[in-house]
């Protein structure tokens, strides 16, 4: 829960913003002056906000000085009409006070969990990795990959490839993509974690069932005015793009590596065939993991996890078998299965899905 004295800090730093005559100085029509534009409606969404919640403080303390301004009548014991009205008085006073508290409270909870959860809306970037089962495993993420680009279908949400790196057969060792346009991070914030896989692959000549895992992230996207990188933090190298067996394989220096010097860390992207969208696309992986950094600080210096984000950056965690011999997938954290898992890697996650959140939601 966000304290109060959070709330006021906030609110002057925000106020103060608002008063830079920079923010609004060059609206005509071009990227920068959208950028503010858009900077300036959140700044005053914002601000509005943070009055709703400091209002009920004010409004709580002039409660409370009424309430003593009636006790110091009764003290006084000099007329006993006036001594009645400010009884009366009084228990409607507290009977406000009790109200308002209640309020004031449940704003900063929400506060809190605002502060630590992403919207539900906007984008995420998902990001499947390969794990222990060799070309197998990499077999697996492009299935997983598949399987959400459909699902993605289904819900009208939009998706663009940011970077990925296939293999011989097909799979990918990394896959990374963008999903907007829709109740993206709600609905795909529990995918986060182990996936594993138990099957028979299609390189396997004596029939035998094979464990293989990969790994998924999802990392919601943050906005312009969230993520603040400084070039001079930036060292950018271009590269030339490459792919299994030669294919893809681009003559021009069109892949680009970013390093950030105060993190350490690297992003790439060399799925498009031009520096400046590669480009592009390596930085919003880059401001989507410095952000998912950045909550995590916070959520240590609060420790205050919450069991609604159960799987969203526990990479390490298994949440998932397919278990295709069988015809199942099994939950680990809710402990249930579903059947016919064809369905399922066709994209129709949406009863998985929807009895996800009933479940994990309720924990809280």
């Amino acid at each position: 829960m966000t304290d109060l004295e959070t709330i006021k800090k906030e609110y002057e730093t925000l106020i103060q913003q608002l008063r830079d005559p920079e923010l609004i100085s060059d609206w005509p029509a071009s990227a920068k002056a959208t950028a503010g534009k858009e900077k300036f409606e959140e700044l005053i969404k914002r601000k509005v906000y943070l009055e709703k919640i400091i209002g009920k403080e004010k409004e709580l303390e002039e409660l409370r000085n009424k309430i003593e301004e009636n006790k110091s009548i009764i003290s006084a014991k000099e007329d006993p009409e006036l001594i009645a009205l400010a009884e009366a008085e009084i228990t409607q006073l507290k009977e406000r006070v009790k109200i308002l508290e209640k309020e004031l409270q449940n704003e900063l909870q929400d506060e809190g969990q605002e502060r630590d959860s992403p919207s539900k809306l906007g984008t995420v970037i998902v990001e499947i990795r390969a794990g222990t089962g060799g070309e197998e495993a990499a077999l697996f993420a492009a299935d997983l990959f598949k399987m959400y680009t459909k699902y993605a279908k289904s819900q009208d949400w939009k998706t663009k490839v940011l970077d990925s790196h296939q293999t011989e057969l097909g799979g990918f060792k990394e896959m990374i993509f963008e999903l907007r346009d829709g109740e993206v991070y709600s609905k795909m914030k529990y995918e986060a974690g182990v996936h594993r896989v138990q099957r028979i692959p299609k390189t396997e000549k004596a029939g035998r069932v094979h464990t293989s895992t990969a790994t998924v992230a999802i990392l919601p996207k943050p906005k312009k005015t969230e993520i603040k990188i400084r070039p001079e933090d930036l060292k950018i190298d271009f590269y030339r793009a490459s792919g299994p067996g030669g294919q893809y394989v681009n003559k021009k220096e069109t892949a680009v590596r970013i390093s950030h010097l105060p993190t350490g860390l690297v992003v790439t992207s060399q799925t498009e065939r031009n520096q400046a969208q590669n480009k592009e696309n390596a930085l919003s992986i880059l401001e989507a993991r410095l952000s998912e950094k950045i909550r995590e600080k916070e959520k240590m210096k609060r420790s205050k996890e919450r069991k609604t984000q159960i799987g969203w950056a526990k990479r390490a965690e298994k949440i998932r078998t397919y278990n295709f011999p069988q015809d199942r997938l099994t939950d680990h954290r809710i402990k249930k299965s579903w059947h016919n898992l064809e369905e399922i890697m066709e994209g129709k996650l949406e009863p998985m899905i929807s009895t996800l959140e009933k479940n994990l939601r309720t924990e809280n």
